[in-house]
């Protein structure tokens, strides 16, 4: 029987299955054949609302997820913190209920405190996708860059996947371990032992792998994901220097001859060059760092369709938008 999505939000990748990811994947596919369209543009979520609330500096992720509601037909609206009540004194949940009562389909939320998207999902009709919470986890990367590898690899069990970096402060490293060991990659990691979080251990039975070194972690590895240095979230010293964080654990020429003939390199972005990774390797051919920008709306696009109740025969047929659901009532503290 077809896996169906049946989660009104999107939280974090802990809580879906293998098959629940593999029909996101799947729906992205789909999508990233719009983009490549002259018009790029379906009436899948037109008259939907969608509400871009990001308490933290985004590029990619922001303006993916706005573009991605635009080509679904839907209306976008982006709030800058800066600007809004929040600077006032205005707290998250006062926000969220202030928005909820504008009727939103979608709530798109980055925030630097753990856990904040399930708070709004408890009050919250509209759907609550989490773009990134605090160190915990960012679902949507991680889901663009399980497509960037099925692209290029075909499949993701099997694979060996090294990501070398900040794993303590990393949302997109947990998101990762989660998604790929689910869906049969094996994961080894490396970094300074400062950063690897206590926690990962539990991951061994599950397919994670913690390696002494970057040259063991990509020994043979398939795909090649290098983490950015969280250095907005570091209230310590987690290793001596960044000279001596590029020297010991930034990715170089070298590192790579001892990786898979047709290894791939990944990074989420931004790019400290010369720290994390060599130039040479974040715009060589091995280099499919764009690739991941690119699936990144492809992938937002399928999020925000299945969240929000598109319509099939919307996505098909260009001519007809699809019928607005009727809204859930509120309740309670349920999610």
């Amino acid at each position: 029987m077809p896996t169906v999505f049946n989660h009104r939000h999107l939280l974090g990748i802990s809580e879906l299955s293998a098959g629940e990811i593999t029909h996101l994947l799947d729906t992205a596919e789909t999508f990233r054949d719009v983009s490549r369209r002259e018009i790029k543009k379906v009436p899948a979520l037109r008259g939907r609302t969608v509400i871009n609330l990001f308490f933290e500096p985004s590029t990619r992720t922001r303006t993916s997820f706005e573009i991605a509601a635009k080509r679904l037909s839907a209306d976008a609206i982006n709030i800058s913190v800066s600007t809004s009540s929040v600077s006032k004194g205005e707290t998250l949940l006062d926000t969220a209920r202030n928005l909820e009562a504008m009727s939103p389909d979608c709530i798109v939320l980055r925030h630097s405190m753990a856990g904040a998207p399930y708070h709004l999902a408890r009050i919250c009709n509209a759907s609550i996708v989490n773009a990134g919470d605090g160190a915990h986890e960012h679902p949507t990367q991680a889901l663009l860059d399980a497509l960037t590898i099925r692209e290029r690899k075909g499949r993701i069990a099997g694979l060996n996947v090294a990501i070398i970096g900040d794993m303590l402060h990393s949302r997109v490293a947990r998101s990762n371990i989660y998604l790929l060991t689910k869906l049969g990659a094996t994961v080894r990691i490396a970094g300074p032992g400062t950063m690897v979080p206590k926690e990962f251990a539990e991951l061994v039975d599950v397919g994670l792998r913690i390696a002494p070194s970057v040259a063991e972690a990509v020994s043979g590895a398939d795909v090649v994901m290098i983490l950015r240095i969280q250095r907005e979230r570091q209230d310590a010293a987690f290793f001596p220097s960044l000279r001596e964080y590029a020297i010991h654990y930034g990715l170089h020429a070298d590192h790579l001859q001892q990786a898979a003939p047709d290894a791939i390199v990944m990074h989420p972005g931004p790019i400290n060059r010369g720290i994390e990774i060599a130039s040479e390797l974040a715009d060589g051919n091995q280099s499919l760092i764009l690739d991941q920008v690119a699936n990144g709306v492809a992938v937002r696009m399928a999020v925000l369709y299945l969240l929000a109740g598109g319509s099939r025969d919307g996505f098909i047929e260009e001519s007809n938008g699809p019928a607005k659901p009727e809204r859930k009532e509120r309740q309670g503290n349920k999610g």
